[in-house]
């Protein structure tokens, strides 16, 4: 699905306030150095910012989908900064609802000590030109809870934690596509008293840590996959909603419209059950209603 004005202005007249953008810069740039970004891909980009801002929105925009940082992080190091270096230029200027998220999951290869190496590197990289932005930090191991302990934080009083949540994953994705023998979980179902107890567990864990270490906790990622029986859904989305809320924490539903989303593109309208899970009670900074 290509985004459009009109994306944006249902997620404004939505209640929405903050939109997270995924933009997969490496496949858009130079192999070599400088690492050029594509001339009409940053206009692309700008044109998704802009439309945003213009809106009075909030904006994550990240790195997302670096498959081969996470396969070879000492190949792609330069590459990555250079990348930052290009990007944090091009927004310096923009309001501080423009939000930096460094790294979308980072795994693999890309193992706690060495994240914890290169995001302090990237981290650097940005502070040249956005001094005072808030930046985006999430843990190894794709941005799980159970990372938080071994993520190691610069000395910068302007870092947002992040997180993401899938769990039970059984049930988020049961049947997914892209991820082998996701079938023999359909049909599992979610709500009973134990099911919520596990989940306000694990974001309490995400909350003590964050609170330990006196930083903003932004839950980046939460959703459950359309093969998932409507009502589970519903009610693991309202709930880890609920929760994140009542811990303080920011959030953002993934994702807008496919197969998690909470927009059916083919008919350019909200899947209403889905919104009204979703649209809470205001959050704290970053307004804690996003997709």
């Amino acid at each position: 699905m290509r985004l459009t004005e009109a994306h944006f202005d249902a997620v404004r007249a939505a209640g929405i306030d903050t939109v997270r953008l995924p933009v997969r810069w490496s496949a858009h740039a130079a192999a070599e150095a400088p690492y050029t970004i594509d001339g009409g891909f940053l206009a692309r980009a700008d044109w998704a910012v802009g439309r945003a801002m213009e809106r009075g929105l909030n904006v994550v925009l990240n790195v997302h989908h670096y498959d081969e940082l996470n396969a070879d992080p000492d190949g792609h190091t330069a590459r990555f900064l250079g990348l930052w270096k290009q990007i944090a230029s091009r927004y310096a200027a923009q309001p501080n609802r423009l939000y930096l998220e460094l790294l979308n999951e980072p795994h693999g290869a890309l193992d706690p000590p060495r994240w914890n190496e290169l995001l302090a590197q990237a981290l650097a990289v940005v502070r040249e030109t956005n001094p005072d932005r808030a930046v985006i930090v999430g843990t190894a191991r794709a941005n799980d809870i159970d990372a938080l302990p071994e993520l190691r934080l610069p000395d910068d009083d302007r870092l947002i934690v992040t997180v993401h949540y899938y769990a039970p994953f059984a049930f988020t994705h049961q049947g997914a596509t892209w991820i082998p023998d996701t079938e023999r979980w359909l049909g599992t179902t979610w709500g009973t008293e134990s099911d919520r107890k596990a989940v306000a567990d694990d974001l309490e864990t995400a909350a003590r840590w964050t609170a330990s270490h006196n930083r903003p906790l932004f839950l980046g990622e939460f959703g459950a996959y359309s093969k998932a029986d409507m009502p589970s859904r519903l009610r693991w989305v309202e709930f880890v909603r609920e929760q994140a809320e009542r811990l303080g924490m920011s959030w953002a539903h993934w994702d807008f419209a496919t197969d998690f989303g909470a927009y059916d593109p083919e008919h350019d309208a909200w899947r209403a059950p889905l919104l009204r899970a979703l649209v809470g009670p205001a959050s704290p900074p970053i307004k804690g209603k996003g997709t």
